[in-house]
């Protein structure tokens, strides 16, 4: 039996107005107003490194219902607290030796300043204060011979992490061609699109080796690929083969996983509608069944888990904060209500405003930017 659109808008809005107050309880006693744990598991005094997280996830996720700060320049203050001088935002005290992602530790380094300063800058564009960051360490990715090294040091055998890798860098260069339209950002990013063509995979569409004989590939590819395509999105050019994209999204199961799995399969199957508008009957039913398995995920206190089992930390912080799966997170949280939000979007545009971040990375929707 098909559920009806009236009942899947009550529980949206049901399930929005109590995330807010799951929110709410997640702001720290005495601090800026904004400044949030990741859980009600967090204990801040002894984890206060997951202080910036819990806040640029959980202002995302504000922005996103469509609720703002009453002190945006305070809350921008405090984040900007945690920019170094070269312009990469970090968490506080943070000790590499505590940290893993990649062999080299230069390598994880990047990672994580990187990803980090990507969804810090998110934040600070959602206050309206993304203009007081600075990005000296953008400069050496102008020089056109430093960026093909460094595309060609790219491992595409682990596409996922990689599509982090390159989306970060994007949005960064994305700023820059903002604030300087004559620089050398622009060609930049043309060079990033060609290095794209060229790597691109007709079986999907995506980026990386073996996706047509492994399941676990074409995840992993289909993950990473969402990141890489919002470079396309933003600067409205041709995506090679985005059909087939579609079509290896649509295969795969309507189940909950996780929260970067799901939303990322959403993400693609959203932008689709417009650029492959034949496949929109079979996207609008993939989704809708998707999006009743999300409304059904939420926690009893008002925010959504990640997955069911394990633990969770902070990506590449491996020695570092830990926490049980199945409890309410402002990472989990906002990462649901993405494709929610998304998925609410496709089937009843305008319907609800939602405030969707307007620069890329997890949480970027071109067709619907407010």
């Amino acid at each position: 039996m098909k559920i009806s659109d009236t009942w899947l808008q009550t529980r949206i809005n049901e399930a929005r107005e109590n995330s807010l107050l799951w929110l709410k309880n997640m702001q720290v006693p005495g601090q800026v107003d904004g400044v949030f744990r990741v859980s009600a598991l967090h204990d801040p005094e002894r984890w206060p490194q997951m202080l910036l997280p819990g806040t640029y996830d959980g202002g995302m996720l504000r922005a996103l219902l469509g609720s703002r700060p009453p002190h945006a320049d305070a809350l921008a203050d405090w984040v900007l607290q945690h920019q170094d001088q070269d312009g990469y935002f970090l968490l506080p005290g943070l000790n590499w030796a505590d940290t893993y992602k990649l062999p080299k530790l230069a390598q994880t380094q990047q990672y994580m300043r990187f990803h980090i300063s990507n969804y810090c800058m998110g934040l600070l564009g959602t206050l309206g204060q993304l203009a007081r960051c600075n990005m000296p360490f953008v400069q050496p990715f102008l020089d056109e011979q430093y960026l093909w090294a460094w595309l060609g040091q790219r491992d595409m055998r682990d596409p996922w992490l990689e599509g982090n890798n390159i989306v970060n860098l994007a949005s960064f260069l994305l700023l820059e061609q903002q604030r300087n339209p004559h620089g050398a950002a622009s060609q930049r990013l043309h060079d990033l699109i060609t290095w794209h063509q060229q790597y691109s995979e007709p079986y999907s569409g995506f980026w990386g080796p073996g996706q047509q004989y492994s399941q676990e590939a074409l995840l992993f590819a289909l993950c990473g690929a969402t990141h890489n395509l919002h470079l396309f999105y933003a600067l409205d050019e041709n995506i090679p083969h985005f059909n087939q994209s579609i079509s290896r999204c649509l295969e795969q199961p309507i189940a909950i996983r996780s929260a970067c799995i799901d939303v990322d399969i959403v993400d693609i199957l959203a932008h689709g509608i417009t650029r492959c508008p034949h496949r929109r009957e079979e996207i609008e039913h993939w989704l809708r069944a998707l999006l009743t398995q999300l409304l059904h995920l939420q926690n009893s206190d008002g925010g959504f888990p990640d997955t069911l089992l394990g633990e969770r930390g902070f990506d590449g912080w491996v020695k570092g904060y830990k926490e049980p799966q199945g409890h309410s997170n402002t990472f989990a949280t906002w990462f649901r209500w993405i494709a929610i939000a998304m998925i609410s979007e496709v089937l009843w545009p305008g319907w609800r405003q939602w405030h969707f971040r307007n620069t890329i990375g997890i949480g970027y929707f071109r067709d619907a930017i407010a």
